[in-house]
């Protein structure tokens, strides 16, 4: 997998060529298409001949039978069909603009639409000036690039190392994280596991959607992880995109790879369904954390007003800067009333914030009472290129298992406790991350992909044996329900309290709330129902024994506090060995102060 940061390196040194012509944030407008470009010329190469050979058989024929034709000979969904390749365009170094252009125009409709999205033909102007040959030496950069080696993969990795760079370059990160392959391929790993015997049998077909998909790394680990364990089975791709050159780039490599590329349209997820009518067996997301709707907010509440739970936002509206929860609602409005299974990276965000009854608290209500949420699994930190912070797996379904019903799966796969017994001698390596030889970005750490010892086996056997222990605990749907509770207190004036319509009139200095849980844990550690009212018997009235509970403000709420159900209590150290450190602390300090003055 070294070869694409090779690639990657090769292609943002022709950027400097745009120094002076080019402000760094533009970089990208030119890069990235030249990229599809090359990588398409490369793939065609084979076969290209082969086409040109057999165009006169078909100059008749009408545009769209003439593609299939053509499409056949070179053996993928596309072809090219001009006299130009790189190599012929940097042969003819006078007129590279309009040879670049007939080349372009050469590709059958569905690469070169892939191409307008870049907007390229602006570039091209720009770049075609003859004092300067920015142009031609932009072309022949490329043309000195070979990139028919790289696998689909690698290619995916390379745009997005691309994309990361040029992002940092105009300080563009605010959301853009692009999910790691190893963080992905264990998503698939749990997406995939109880299906496993479906996924063997000869000439299946599923379907897998994205509704966020970026440059369609999802897809594409998600297809090569069926074709690994069935050859013969078909998982069809579908995936939409807001931006363009991602967009663009993720079709083309469904186009290289023989996927349908009309399955990955174009827009926003939220304000245009661009796949409305369907449903699909699997769903991946690892949608920008944080993102703001506050353009979109019209059509989406328009149609939570209008369709309710029968639309796609029924459950709630989270604050607008954060809309994570609303790409969620959006996956299970396409749920198959006979199974589907969800995966998607969320930030801490979405796991408890909201007060009780607000938008945020809604949808997980809404989502946990209906048995939707299997599991959720913290990752380590620093796995992402653009940033360091937390992150969630939550992986959802609407046909649990039999053992799974009415429960939630939570793993702590942090590392955070590997950590500690490594530096106490207790553990050789950490079960769940290792060190990067090499940073990425914010990216330090990655998750082991081989052995089921540590890392992504590790992690996935955690998951499938369904047993709680120091990393997993199984807790039931109630157990992250709680009540909100308005406690007041009697106004006391003169000495005496205050009465209206003979009931005491309560003092809005001194009101107070209580979040109640659903159920409490017993003696044994197991969690059991409690009341409102037994709960405060036992917590406020020993201390404000005139308290009660305006019963009609009471709300419900829903969270998912992580850090706390695996939280271990570490007594405090005694005061004689705290005593002992500042003592040798002290006597350290003297010796050192005696060398100095000596």
């Amino acid at each position: 997998m070294n070869n694409f940061k090779e690639k990657a390196d090769l292609i943002w040194r022709v950027a400097d060529l745009l120094r002076g012509d080019y402000r760094q944030s533009d970089y990208g407008k030119v890069i990235l298409p030249m990229t599809v470009l090359r990588r398409l010329d490369c793939v065609l190469e084979p076969t290209k001949q082969k086409v040109l050979d057999y165009l006169p058989k078909v100059e008749n024929l009408g545009d769209n039978a003439k593609d299939t034709a053509l499409n056949k000979i070179a053996g993928f969904n596309f072809h090219n069909r001009s006299q130009y390749n790189f190599d012929k365009l940097v042969a003819d170094p006078d007129n590279i603009a309009v040879n670049l252009r007939n080349f372009i125009n050469g590709f059958s409709a569905s690469a070169r639409e892939i191409i307008e999205y870049f907007n390229f033909d602006d570039q091209i102007e720009r770049l075609d000036d003859p004092k300067t040959d920015l142009l031609y030496r932009v072309v022949k950069a490329f043309q000195e690039i070979d990139l028919t080696d790289m696998e689909s993969m690698e290619m995916g990795y390379t745009f997005e190392d691309l994309i990361r760079r040029f992002s940092e370059q105009s300080n563009e990160t605010a959301g853009e994280h692009f999910t790691p392959r190893e963080v992905i391929r264990l998503m698939v790993n749990i997406l995939f596991i109880e299906d496993k015997e479906i996924l063997t049998t000869e000439g299946i077909v599923k379907t897998l959607y994205d509704p966020a998909c970026g440059t369609g790394g999802m897809l594409s680990v998600s297809e090569q992880y069926v074709k690994e364990l069935n050859p013969k089975a078909d998982l069809k791709v579908f995936g939409q995109e807001i931006n363009p050159e991602s967009y663009a780039i993720c079709k083309s490599d469904m186009l290289i790879k023989g996927q349908n590329p009309s399955n990955i349209k174009f827009g926003n997820t939220f304000t245009v369904d661009g796949l409305q009518d369907e449903k699909f067996d699997y769903m991946l997301s690892n949608p920008p954390f944080g993102v703001d709707w506050k353009k979109a907010q019209k059509v989406i509440k328009e149609e939570a007003d209008k369709k309710g739970v029968n639309g796609r936002f029924g459950a709630g509206l989270p604050r607008i800067n954060d809309g994570s929860l609303l790409f969620l609602q959006h996956m299970i409005s396409k749920m198959k009333p006979d199974g589907t299974r969800i995966g998607i990276v969320f930030n801490g965000s979405p796991l408890f914030t909201g007060a009780a009854e607000s938008g945020e608290s809604n949808i997980r209500r809404w989502i946990i009472e209906n048995d939707w949420l299997e599991a959720i699994i913290a990752l380590p930190d620093q796995l992402f290129y653009n940033t360091g912070i937390s992150t969630y797996i939550w992986i959802l379904t609407n046909q649990k298992s039999a053992e799974r019903k009415g429960k939630i799966q939570l793993i702590n796969a942090t590392g955070a406790k590997d950590e500690e017994l490594i530096k106490e001698g207790k553990l050789e390596f950490n079960r769940f991350w290792e060190k990067m030889d090499r940073s990425l970005g914010d990216k330090r750490k990655k998750i082991a992909e081989n052995g089921n010892e540590k890392g992504i086996g590790f992690i996935t056997q955690l998951y499938g044996n369904f047993e709680e222990n120091e990393f997993c605990k199984i807790l039931p749907n109630d157990f992250f329900g709680y009540w909100r509770i308005t406690v007041e207190q009697p106004l006391i004036e003169d000495g005496k309290v205050v009465k209206t319509k003979g009931k005491p009139k309560p003092d809005t200095a001194l009101r107070d709330y209580e979040n109640i849980p659903f159920l409490v844990k017993n003696s044994e550690g197991k969690p059991v129902p409690q009341t409102i009212e037994e709960y405060f018997e036992r917590e406020v009235t020993p201390h404000l024994p005139d308290a009660w509970i305006d019963h009609n403000k009471t709300k419900v709420g829903y969270e998912i506090n992580f850090t706390k159900y695996f939280y271990e209590f570490k007594p405090l150290r005694s005061l004689a060995e705290i005593r002992a450190d500042i003592l040798a602390l002290e006597e350290k300090t003297a010796e050192t102060e005696k060398t100095i003055l000596d």
